[in-house]
């Protein structure tokens, strides 16, 4: 029994210490994060429209709210945010307005579905009336091909009927 106490207490022990050091680690900050380039805060506010422009990629526009924006951008990648947290958060606080890309959610849906569709639906037409096309002239051959036949006849009776009256 005394054994089995010992080698518990043992056990304890190491476990113990195992948390005391790697206590140290956990408790360690990754340090001051790197501070976004240009280019990274760009490369999200390209996807971004301007609040006060139309049509205008936030990371064109030269207004004071665009600056501000990408400022914002900057600290918000320098807190660690993915580039999706971004646009989620801007699109809560402005709407999906702010979006070069609307969000794959709902009627937006169509947006993606209908040019395909549409896209589709015109090749199998066009494919379908290529080929009518030339089935005319196929059965305007056959017909007149009937027609020179029928005319060669029709011809040749009255050539006999006139030679049979004189």
């Amino acid at each position: 029994m005394r054994k089995q106490k010992r080698w518990i207490v043992l056990l304890v022990v190491v476990l113990l210490a195992g948390l005391i050091f790697t206590a140290g680690a956990f408790a360690q900050d990754d340090g001051p994060r790197p501070t976004p380039s240009d280019d990274e805060v760009n490369a999200i506010a390209r996807n971004m429209y301007c609040p006060v422009c139309e049509n205008i990629p936030l990371d064109v526009c030269g207004t004071q709210a665009c600056i501000q924006w990408r400022q914002q951008i900057k600290d918000l990648l320098e807190e660690g945010w993915t580039e999706q947290q971004i646009y989620d958060y801007f699109e809560e606080l402005y709407g999906e307005r702010v979006l070069a890309e609307p969000p794959r959610r709902g009627l937006n849906w169509l947006i993606y579905i209908l040019p395909p569709a549409a896209f589709v639906a015109g090749a199998i037409v066009l494919y379908r009336g290529f080929r009518n096309w030339q089935k005319p002239i196929e059965e305007m051959e056959d017909a007149a091909v009937e027609s020179e036949a029928g005319k060669d006849e029709y011809v040749s009776r009255l050539e006999e009927e006139l030679k049979n009256r004189q």
